[in-house]
């Protein structure tokens, strides 16, 4: 099984790129771990965020392949303590065996047709972060399910 974070835009901020790196290096010693950036849309002022759900939509849609497990980072998906999104990735690890990509969207969130395509959604928060920022939380959090599933003491609970 491979695991892929796929985002809308650069992760360009050096501070918060540096800690994402870092997690990814660190998810690198328990799983197979891509980052995927698709590049922002250029020129969309004239565009709607309906228009720019969609275009952005169409981008993320050609990056899947059809044996993969979509999981959307979204505001209005389940929300695990780390003890519980460890035993959610367990699970999937050992049921499934398809490739599961988690999908971070732009700022206008997910079009129609991403939602469709989704198999499941997930929320780190109430609070509403950067969609930059969100990568790193969301590496960190991976890395830590994976220390919890191993048993090491990374997680303090």
């Amino acid at each position: 099984m491979h695991l892929t974070l796929l985002t809308v835009g650069k992760t360009d901020i050096p501070w918060v790129r540096d800690g994402l790196e870092m997690y990814i290096s660190r998810l690198k010693h328990y799983v197979p771990f891509e980052l995927r950036e698709i590049p922002e849309l250029k020129g969309v002022s004239a565009l709607s965020r309906e228009q720019i759900k969609e275009r952005e939509g169409e981008l993320i849609l050609k990056q899947l392949k059809p044996s993969d497990e979509v999981i959307l980072l979204d505001e209005h998906g389940r929300e695990y303590r780390s003890v519980e999104l460890a035993d959610w990735l367990g699970r999937r690890l050992s049921a499934s065996g398809r490739d599961l990509v988690f999908v971070i969207g732009g700022a206008y969130g997910f079009s129609d047709a991403v939602y469709g395509r989704a198999g499941g959604k997930l929320s780190l928060s109430k609070m509403t972060f950067s969609h930059q920022l969100v990568r790193t939380i969301f590496a960190e959090q991976l890395y830590r399910a994976f220390t919890i599933l191993r048993g090491e003491p990374y997680h303090h609970e």
